[in-house]
């Protein structure tokens, strides 16, 4: 068991380039299914859920090379189904985007129950409600899930829940379906409005992401194209967040300041000093914080994938804090683990109340989901001596060059190999 040693109370500074958005890059290798043809993806994080997806896409027929720099060519021309092994697709939640891709394509699709990260109920059903109001019959038998059409005709959709991968799914399903698509109540996050432009450009008629309502007009074909993937607000708001946590002075570069406005808002109201300049944001901490309410929301509003370090740094504000998780209710696990570093949290199903304690001690902890161990590791940063996260391969899924990163601001972090 590999484990991540960080010996805290180091100020952070200097400036951290942010990689590409992880929850954009993940749908965009299976899109690549849909062109038939090959295409380039640019600037792709290299996190080990890339790497994941991309072996699940070798193993049904693509021809993949992928550089240091992020530049994946993917050649999808020669696939003849879609049908993805349990052993892959199970571990990854994003291979459920193999189902509107491969639907959309063939026609007809197979693959396992989609894995990822254990934050609670994570249904499928409005993915499937999507398939079937577009023609498809879908079957889920012993954690295999099969869709098939004899033909995909368009039509109007509205989703119950505003969910991203449903949005997304039914986004590729209906390019190449017969007549208009229309969805209702669609997710309008950052990375909708990037995947919409990639199949875009590979000849889709897609109009309205980034609004609650998106009209696909189905065409016979798509082809191969180059994309390059936005800047990842996740990763941009966890520097953000170690910034204030640690009374350090960042620059935080390659970032497009608007996908961070509810960040920024929320480090402001505590009193952190936050700076726009262009593409980049620059952080000043100080010690003199206040406790502030925090409410996750869908785009725009607070991310339910930055609750947890921001739910660390509220446990050096002054006072007390409340946090309600509305997204996910499994996303509070990781409380038990901040307490054993001297944090006063109480759990009320959905709700955190927060009393600040000033600073954190150094503990032996347990990452237990990908964004969880993002905020232990934005917490041994801020603490006193040294914190120990074992299970830390939940964080390289989505961090790139995570140690490199925050070494380079002068953090004492490194990861022992067992």
């Amino acid at each position: 068991m590999d484990k991540l040693v960080i010996e805290g109370g180091i100020k952070l500074n200097g400036e951290v380039e942010i990689s590409g958005f992880k929850n954009a890059a993940l749908p965009m290798i299976p899109a690549t299914l849909l062109a038939g043809d090959k295409c380039v993806i640019e600037n792709l994080p290299l996190i080990n859920d890339v790497y994941c997806l991309t072996e699940i896409m070798k193993e049904i027929g693509s021809d993949i090379d992928i550089k240091d720099n992020g530049t994946m060519t993917i050649d999808t021309s020669n696939i003849k189904e879609c049908k993805a092994p349990y052993e892959l697709s199970n571990k990854i939640r994003a291979s459920y985007y193999l189902l509107g891709a491969g639907l959309g394509r063939f026609k007809e699709v197979e693959i396992s129950y989609p894995g990822g990260c254990n934050i609670g109920t994570r249904p499928i059903d409005q993915h499937i409600k999507g398939f079937e109001a577009l023609g498809a019959k879908v079957e889920v038998d012993h954690g295999v899930i099969r869709c098939k059409a004899e033909k995909l005709v368009g039509a109007s959709i509205y989703l119950d829940v505003i969910s991203v991968g449903a949005t997304i799914n039914i986004m590729f399903a209906a390019t190449m379906a017969e007549g208009t698509t229309i969805i209702e109540n669609a997710a309008k996050e950052p990375h909708i409005v990037d995947v919409a432009n990639l199949l875009n450009a590979m000849g889709a008629n897609i109009r309205g992401a980034g609004t609650d309502v998106i009209k696909i007009v189905g065409v016979e074909k798509l082809h191969g194209c180059t994309h390059s993937v936005i800047p990842d607000q996740i990763e941009a708001g966890t520097y953000m967040i170690a910034a204030a946590c640690t009374e350090g002075d960042i620059l935080v570069k390659n970032v497009i300041p608007k996908h961070l406005e509810s960040i920024t808002a929320k480090l402001k109201e505590m009193g952190v000093d936050v700076i726009e300049n262009g593409d980049s944001i620059r952080v000043i901490g100080n010690s003199d914080l206040k406790g502030i309410n925090v409410k996750t929301l869908p785009y725009p509003g607070f991310p339910t994938d930055l609750q947890q370090p921001m739910t660390v740094l509220l446990t050096k504000a002054k006072g007390t804090s409340i946090v309600t998780e509305s997204v996910f209710e499994g996303r509070f696990k990781y409380i038990d683990e901040l307490k054993r570093m001297g944090a006063n949290i109480k759990v009320d199903g959905r709700v955190a109340v927060i009393e600040g304690v000033g600073n954190l001690s150094g503990a032996q902890v347990k990452a237990t989901d990908l964004r969880a161990g993002a905020a232990l590791v934005v917490a041994g940063l801020m603490s006193k001596g040294i914190t120990e996260i074992e299970e830390p391969y939940h964080i390289y899924r989505g961090y790139e060059g995570l140690e490199s990163k925050l070494i380079s601001l002068g953090a004492k972090i490194r990861r022992i190999k067992e």
